[in-house]
């Protein structure tokens, strides 16, 4: 299993190719995240981004917001998360967090290389891009989340559980559990 930092680097560059490739017509398309566009699938990340770091007293480098430029946007907050996991004074950082003492890295493979990997599938909808999800992620992240239902449910992180159909593949599983209509 990759480690945390290269988690989220596989993660981040799914989600990468489709914001690079976003047409510039299709930013406020409507996402499968109710009241969310495309341009909010992005911003949302990016913000999600600066919390985390800001969990560890560090902070977004300045950068375009999302609405100037959401590409150079989220380089900034990608480049950032990806330099604090490399560094291991950083990655090894404690907080007190939602279940309890633990660290940016943990912090980050439990909820931002998760959330890059999803908002792909999100973004890809909204603006009519591939939306296939690497099978092993698709399944990693699933089976990382299911245990965190209750918790993450509650504060609408997720949304109401879906059926799969019969024989659904795994992103197709991982999406049904978020909430989400493939």
């Amino acid at each position: 299993m990759p480690d945390v930092a290269d988690r989220y680097r596989e993660n981040a560059a799914g989600f990468d190719a489709r914001v690079v490739a976003v047409p510039t017509d299709r930013w406020e398309d409507q996402s499968p995240c109710e009241d969310w566009t495309a341009r909010d699938v992005v911003r949302h990340v990016v913000d999600t981004s600066g919390m985390f770091l800001g969990f560890i007293d560090q902070k977004l480098p300045p950068a375009p917001s999302v609405d100037e430029d959401p590409i150079a946007a989220w380089h900034s907050a990608r480049d950032a998360i990806q330099g604090a996991l490399d560094d291991p004074r950083i990655a090894r950082k404690e907080y007190d967090g939602m279940f309890g003492k633990t660290t940016f890295e943990q912090s980050v493979g439990r909820f931002l290389a998760p959330d890059a990997l999803v908002h792909t599938w999100d973004l890809a909808r909204a603006t009519g891009l591939d939306d296939t999800l690497p099978e092993a992620a698709s399944r990693e992240v699933l089976e990382a989340l299911e245990p965190m239902d209750d918790k993450m449910r509650g504060p609408g992180a997720f949304g109401e559980k879906i059926d799969p159909p019969p024989n659904a593949d795994i992103q197709t599983r991982l999406l049904c559990f978020l909430g989400r209509r493939p």
